[in-house]
């Protein structure tokens, strides 16, 4: 990465980050996308997202899904791990989780494009998978937000490994 575009970055490069064990969207950081001419996706895998059951307080483990299509601003990664991990003492809904982060990544980026999907683990023999989506308003990644919404589960995976 160059020089100029670490600029208002504070954990990128940085040892012995602080790790908020309680929710903090506040520790997100952006940085300029170098090719706002250029529709690309970045994709987000986190195998080990955990969270707490509101109700029992017992983890929840999921893997976690992020893809967007940037604007003008763009995720640095290493933010978003520690954003991540904030959510480790967490108590809310599966749901309410990839909603939350999906919301939180809006308001600091303002993407043409994000999807949000957490695959969780089984607990009592269900697992729940809540997927979300949002495409900026009057632009054509509007109508492919509500495309995929609409067609989200219309080949439904295999799912043999869990």
């Amino acid at each position: 990465m160059r020089a100029k575009d670490k600029e208002g970055l504070t954990h990128l490069g940085r040892a012995g980050n602080v790790y908020n064990f309680s929710y903090d969207p506040e520790v997100l950081e952006v940085f300029d996308n170098q090719h706002t001419e250029n529709d690309y996706r970045v994709k987000f895998n986190c195998p080990e997202f955990t969270t707490l059951c509101p109700i029992t307080g017992q983890p929840d483990f999921a893997s976690l899904y992020i893809s967007y299509i940037p604007d003008i601003k763009m995720v640095e990664s290493k933010s978003l791990k520690l954003y991540l991990f904030s959510f480790r003492n967490h108590g809310d809904f599966h749901e309410d989780c990839v909603n939350i982060i999906m919301k939180d990544l809006i308001h600091l980026m303002d993407p043409r494009y994000i999807e949000v999907w957490g695959k969780f683990t089984p607990r009592g023999g269900i697992s729940i998978d809540p997927w979300c989506n949002y495409g900026k308003p009057g632009t054509k990644f509007e109508q492919m937000a509500e495309y995929r919404l609409m067609n989200h589960d219309l080949y439904p995976e295999n799912i043999d490994n869990r």
